[in-house]
């Protein structure tokens, strides 16, 4: 009986330590610079936006892996037919079906490489075919080609590799960009979310010190109206501003589980997390430049790239519409080794040249004018795209303009709003004690009350707007202005 209580109260002990250990794990104190560094590790928007890069990754390896040779094998191993087809017979001059029965085999070993400059490809190939009729004349037949060299290219068509060599290595650096433009943008939305926090947190913890006071003043009031130092319509008042603090705390508490929970979500932590904030300073001295932030913003931001891309996609699509509006010549040649013979070993012996060469000519006559129609189509397709870019590059820079301006302002007002903070909390605690002495009325001391509140509220705004234009301004540049560098992340 005795171990059997032993063993119940190390139990008890463990899972009150597991419980502690797990509360603890559930209580976190977040600082700014931690919160972005948790939103740009674990957010789905962080998951998210390295999950569209890596894809444009691949496809940038898929592009450079097609500039290299490639060695294809085309075969038919098996092919059996029995059946009856159409033969001409000579002799009476008809056609006639006949009975059929074959086996096929065929092997194609083909090495391929692609010239950018010209469009054309290069190719060296080897085959090896076999064939066995059955019936009355049966037989066996060994085609081979030991090597083969050979040239493809269209003479005037429109040259898809020039283009993919311009236009791939833009859209996998523009990827870059936007991977580091999606986690500066992921700070901003993440900032927002703390600043959410943090002024339920500043508002919560006023409502408890509200509440005290309240509670404390009202004590205060009733002890004055027993000697009458107070009117009832004062006590009144006293008391009223006491459920009224209750009620705030209340509501407070409410928009501090929300903005705690909405945080915790975005962070991709625990639902139940209970987050502490501590507000951040403003780095002191940060100056920037509009000048300097718009030729950042020319070099770095991913919107000037896709403007680029865009226009040469457009030119990409004029090109092979001009040349497809034109008539089409194609050029190849290939000279090699051929042979047949009735068995494997002697395929290979004494194989004749092959020479090959082809030039072949497409030219529309009529077509009612759909190739001339679809060039004009482009053509103006073309001047929408550069006239769209031209319109998105103005408002870009504006919002630069206007961001760094907002930034250079909120510097301004967090300095007032830190000194308003200071003074109206001075201001309620030196009217507090006149209160509690005698020398000031309910009136004022429920006016310096509010104003320490709204200083409170005003000072973490402004925190909020300078954080956000900063955020915001690093996105639009790709900049840190604090370190003099560009941003950069792992790729």
């Amino acid at each position: 009986m005795k171990y059997t209580r032993l063993l119940f109260l190390f139990a008890v002990m463990g899972w009150l330590s597991l419980s502690t250990v797990f509360a603890q794990q559930t209580e976190i104190t977040l600082d700014l610079r931690r919160t972005v560094a948790l939103a740009n590790d674990s957010s789905l928007s962080a998951f998210r936006a390295r999950n569209m890069y890596m894809a444009s990754r691949w496809e940038y390896r898929t592009f450079k892996a097609a500039r290299l040779p490639s060695l294809t094998l085309y075969a038919t191993p098996l092919r059996y037919n029995r059946d009856f087809t159409r033969r001409y017979d000579s002799e009476q001059n008809i056609d006639v079906y006949r009975r059929q029965q074959s086996l096929y085999s065929y092997g194609n070993l083909a090495a391929q490489q692609n010239f950018d400059f010209t469009g054309g490809t290069f190719f060296v190939d080897t085959e090896l075919g076999y064939i066995r009729n059955f019936g009355d004349l049966a037989r066996s037949q060994f085609n081979s080609v030991p090597v083969r060299i050979g040239y493809r290219q269209e003479l005037l068509g429109y040259n898809r590799f020039k283009w993919e060599k311009k236009i791939e290595p833009l859209k996998f650096e523009r990827a870059q960009k936007e991977l580091i433009s999606n986690l500066e943008a992921t700070a901003e939305t993440a900032s927002g979310y703390f600043f959410d926090l943090a002024m339920a947190q500043a508002e919560h913890q006023l409502a408890q010190e509200n509440r005290r006071n309240s509670e404390r003043l009202y004590q205060i009031g009733e002890e004055k109206h027993k000697i009458a130092s107070i009117g009832q319509s004062e006590l009144l008042t006293l008391k009223l501003d006491r459920v009224n603090a209750q009620n705030s705390l209340q509501n407070a508490e409410l928009r501090l589980k929300r903005a705690m929970f909405a945080l915790a979500a975005y962070l991709n932590l625990d639902k139940d997390t209970k987050i502490t904030l501590q507000l951040p300073d403003y780095p002191k001295n940060v100056i920037v430049n509009v000048n300097d932030a718009l030729m950042f913003a020319k070099e770095n931001n991913p919107q000037y790239m896709e403007h680029k891309q865009r226009i040469l996609e457009s030119e990409q699509t004029l090109d092979r519409t001009r040349r497809e509006s034109l008539f089409s010549a194609g050029f190849s040649a290939s000279v090699g080794f051929n042979q047949i013979a009735p068995t494997f070993r002697d395929v290979y012996r004494n194989p004749l040249q092959q020479d090959i060469l082809a030039l072949t000519l497409t030219i529309p006559i009529v077509d009612w004018g759909v190739r001339k129609g679809r060039y004009n189509m482009a053509k103006n397709n073309l001047n929408i795209t550069q006239l769209s870019a031209q319109e998105s590059e103005i408002r870009l820079e504006e919002d630069v303009i206007m961001t760094v301006g907002d930034f250079s302002v909120q510097q301004q007002m967090i300095r007032s709003a830190e000194e308003a903070m200071e003074l109206a909390k001075v201001a309620y605690e030196q009217t507090q004690e006149r209160f509690i002495i005698g020398k000031a009325d309910i009136n004022s001391l429920t006016l310096s009350t509010n104003r320490r509140q709204e200083a409170q509220r005003n000072y973490i705004s402004a925190l909020r707007n300078y954080w956000q234009s900063y955020f915001k301004l690093r996105k639009l540049t790709l900049y840190d202005f604090e370190k003099n560098r560009p941003i950069e992340v792992s790729f």
